[in-house]
């Protein structure tokens, strides 16, 4: 693992089947995220972001792995000024954030008796900490709205900004 991932491990009560939908089917996607992606899920395949309308489409955006129930991985979306406006980013900040290389997300999923670890590690971060401030507050709610839809039917209400 590099020196630059942020991990984040939390425990499910569902199945490693369940979990998969969950982080790839667009319904279930855009309940816990606000995000539907667009893609085959096949190592390599382009995706296609679409939250709240806005669709970030990049060459450099693809699926890295790809097991269903076990493991799935692909680079980090691109930042876009539609992006930095709707989540009320600063114009500095944005411009920042922009110039960072291109980091990458991978979620891999570990039965557990009855429930299922998931633990996601947020790698090639830049040590600026823009990133890194964002996802460490951003990973938490995301996967907390998730563990809530997937055992109770119901995510977790936006926080307020």
């Amino acid at each position: 693992m590099d020196s630059d991932a942020f991990v984040y491990t939390s425990y499910i009560r569902t199945t490693p089947d369940e979990l998969w939908q969950a982080l790839t089917e667009p319904e279930l996607t855009r309940r816990y995220w606000g995000v539907a992606f667009e893609t085959t899920w096949v190592p390599g395949a382009s995706m296609v972001w679409d939250e709240g309308g806005r669709r970030t489409v990049d060459p450099e955006q693809v699926v890295l792995e790809a097991r269903p129930g076990r493991l799935l991985s692909y680079t980090w979306h691109t930042f876009t000024p539609e992006w930095a406006e709707a989540v009320r980013l600063d114009g500095d900040a944005y411009e920042h954030l922009a110039r960072q290389r291109r980091s990458r997300v991978t979620f891999v999923i570990e039965p557990s008796g009855d429930m299922v670890k998931l633990t996601v590690t947020h790698g090639a971060l830049g040590s600026d900490g823009i990133i890194r401030e964002l996802i460490g507050e951003g990973w938490p709610a995301l996967i907390s709205s998730l563990k809530s839809l997937l055992e109770t039917g119901e995510e977790l209400p936006e926080p307020a900004r």
